[in-house]
């Protein structure tokens, strides 16, 4: 399946084009040609036109907006300080040339060309773009983050340098290649018969349930990922009847959440404390409520999450 047009962040791939990463020649002039577009960062947020809306980071548990956002694909001559800027090739549509732009944070935006436009944190407004802006914001964010963080060599220590149109880094000092790195993290609804558990994390809204996550291990299958952390967080132990779901990119920071479905042996909950506040065993009529915004206690996650499809998806199987 190329696209699940249910998970945001999955639903419209576009053409990369990485062949054309490392032709330097032909990635000069497309920043340079008047029909390119850019995609603009500051200080780790997209720029987005203002609509009203709050674009504020928002607290886990609170609903994102599904306002309609429209973010700010620019011209090159729209873009203050160009020639310092940092640009990630993201690849081309309709024959249009895409890239991500990270404004140096010493440009003052209120005094700059980019003053109508305000600072928005992609997970506040993810509910309202299109599913092509957040397939191109998503991996823009991830790997602008990666650069912000990768910028000397893990091998050796020296500064590196990027190249292959943002989407390497080099050593010039040892000649180690990075390259950008995505965690797999399972997210698993566990069941046993008709019934589903879910938990929430302390720093959650008190309404807010949602399926249980971890990262997966070097050296594990996302199966076992997911029955480790099923045991370690609450208590259950995995049978081996574990069934793939679906997967989409997480740019929070840069993930690649996997959704699940594990049957368990047990409902006695031993809960981690130090992962989890509550969890607890829901019907599947209980998950319909919750689905549909009708249970009285509690929210379904977001529905730009993988966990609300993993749930929902438990709750229209036969």
């Amino acid at each position: 399946m190329l696209q699940n047009d249910a998970l945001k962040f999955a639903n419209a791939p576009f053409d990369r084009a990485a062949h054309l990463r490392k032709d330097e020649e032909w990635l000069k002039k497309a920043i340079k040609a008047d029909d390119t577009l850019f995609l603009p960062f500051y200080a780790g947020k997209i720029l987005c036109i203002n609509n009203g809306e709050p674009a504020d980071a928002i607290i886990p548990g609170i609903k994102i907006s599904k306002t309609p956002r429209k973010i700010a694909w620019l011209y090159n001559d729209e873009i203050p300080n160009f020639s310092h800027c940092q640009f990630i090739f993201l690849g081309e549509e309709k024959g249009k040339a895409r890239f991500a732009v990270s404004i140096p944070t010493s440009i003052n935006l209120e005094t700059s060309l980019l003053a109508d436009l305000v600072e928005g944190d992609l997970r506040a407004i993810s509910g309202g773009i299109s599913a092509e802006d957040a397939h191109f914001a998503s991996t823009s964010a991830a790997i602008l983050n990666w650069h912000r963080k990768h910028g000397f060599c893990a091998n050796c220590g020296e500064a590196t340098q990027i190249s292959e149109a943002g989407w390497k880094r080099e050593c010039p000092a040892c000649g180690t290649e990075h390259f950008p790195r995505v965690d797999p993290v399972a997210i698993m609804l566990a069941v046993k018969g008709d019934k589903c558990l879910m938990g929430r994390g302390a720093q959650w809204g008190e309404r807010m349930y949602s399926c249980l996550a971890g990262f997966v291990e070097p050296g594990e299958t996302m199966e076992q990922a997911a029955a480790r952390e099923l045991f370690e967080e609450a208590g259950v132990v995995a049978t081996n009847n574990a069934q793939y779901l679906f997967c989409q990119p997480w740019p929070f920071p840069s993930s690649l959440m996997i959704g699940m479905i594990v049957e368990v042996e047990n409902e006695e909950l031993t809960i981690d404390e130090n992962e989890l506040e509550t969890a607890r065993w829901f019907s599947k009529d209980e998950a319909r409520q919750i689905l549909d915004g009708n249970h009285p206690d509690v929210d379904a996650p977001a529905d730009i999450a993988v966990a609300y499809h993993v749930l929902k998806a438990w709750v229209e199987m036969e």
